[in-house]
């Protein structure tokens, strides 16, 4: 995929751009967003600019797009550049904004490395980020076809239920009268809401329910910030201020984690507001019947802070082969005997032979649980994640 003499080039300067990315990626959003301050209030999420955490994306995606093309010449990392443009695509990302991007991306790499950038240099990583770019493109292209189209929809707040001190679900149906659009099991929806500064934020939620429904259902944990970061903005407006009779604008439903075939034992791995995709393909594995071996892990602080804990475990109940096993961290109840006390620990679960596994809650979570599935013997290729916020495990997954 990569030309000859710019995988030399790449190869040569690797080292160099790499450890000038995260002053390349910030110099490159203080650009865009002072020729561009609409993009910073109604399209990139604010608080991860603040906390720095998008720079890191960005500046991880760069480096494994590029590792993965010299290490593997003739493959494309298509799970890496399918989860970006599912993203991508659920905000509503267009071909022409990649321009944009590629404009302020090498006037800042020109900036931070100075004579470094020799026409050679510049030519070969040019044509990685067109190579990378250019993916992205054709996937969201597709994506957008497959959806008839890139639409904002409202949508009618019809119910809204107090799961926890800090998640609620919200419960939707379109306002237009038009059927609900379908989605998979494990997607997630974009919500943009007006706040008091005149922003349109965009968050992603993932819907919580069984497809099936013509209401649509999100579960959102309210985002207390503290010294190192502020309250979420778009979380705590929905909290606060949405109520049944309200509508919220959303977009088409977007995201891979969804089952590839059930004919495999599988493992849904959950912790904390994690726990919503995973409640999502429980529920669909319920309401057909399925017969197969299936595994179901959460850990939460505690109990009472574990939202749709009913439904995780009722719809594991309607399985015929499921085991259910939760830790919690303290209250756990000692009469459950699916409770145990601690971080999640898979050391001691029997995982057969074959099973694909699919993951969801913090970083730290996921890494401890996919070291351990390793361990027992789970091919990396069958374990699958899905990231609330940056991704910042690109390249990392193996």
């Amino acid at each position: 995929m990569l030309s000859e003499q710019s995988a030399a080039t790449v190869r040569a300067t690797l080292p160099a751009v790499g450890a000038s990315l995260a002053e390349i990626t910030e110099r490159f959003y203080a650009g865009l967003f002072t020729a561009r301050p609409e993009l910073l209030r109604d399209l990139f999420n604010r608080g991860n600019q603040a906390a720095g955490t998008q720079r890191q994306a960005l500046a991880g995606s760069i480096a494994a797009f590029a590792t993965y093309l010299l290490e593997h010449p003739e493959e494309r990392p298509d799970a890496m550049l399918g989860r970006i443009a599912h993203k991508h695509a659920s905000l509503g990302v267009t071909a022409e904004q990649y321009a944009l991007v590629h404009e302020h991306l090498f006037a800042a790499i020109a900036d931070v490395l100075g004579e470094a950038v020799t026409p050679e240099v510049a030519a070969a990583w040019d044509e990685v980020y067109w190579l990378m770019a250019n993916a992205l493109i054709a996937v969201e292209k597709r994506l957008y076809a497959e959806r008839g189209g890139n639409e904002w929809r409202e949508w009618e707040v019809v119910g809204r239920v107090e799961e926890t001190a800090d998640v609620a679900t919200f419960r939707l149906r379109p306002a237009d009268g038009r059927p609900a659009p379908g989605f998979r099991a494990g997607q997630y929806v974009s919500v943009q809401v007006d706040l008091a500064d005149g922003a349109r934020q965009i968050r992603q939620y993932s819907l919580s329910a069984a497809p099936g429904s013509p209401v649509r259902q999100i579960s959102v944990k309210r985002v207390r910030g503290g010294a190192a970061a502020p309250d979420g903005e778009v979380s705590n407006h929905l909290h606060a201020r949405v109520e049944v009779g309200d509508r919220l604008r959303l977009s088409a439903a977007y995201g891979d984690l969804v089952l590839a075939g059930t004919e495999a034992p599988l493992l849904l791995a959950s912790a904390g507001i994690g726990v919503t995709p995973m409640v999502a393909i429980l529920g669909e594995l319920a309401d057909a019947g399925h017969q197969g071996r299936v595994i179901v892990v959460h850990g939460d602080r505690s109990p009472a802070e574990h939202a749709l804990r009913a439904d995780h475990e009722v719809y594991a109940e309607k399985l015929a082969d499921a085991s259910v096993h939760f830790w919690y961290e303290t209250d756990a109840d000692g009469a459950e005997e699916s409770h145990r006390t601690g971080l999640v620990d898979l050391t001691d679960l029997a995982v057969p032979q074959g099973t694909r596994a699919y993951l969801c809650g913090p970083l730290p979570f996921m890494r401890a649980v996919r070291s351990q599935l390793i361990g027992q013997g789970v091919a990396p290729a069958d374990i699958h994640y899905e990231v609330f916020g940056p991704d910042l495990w690109l390249g990392q997954e193996g």
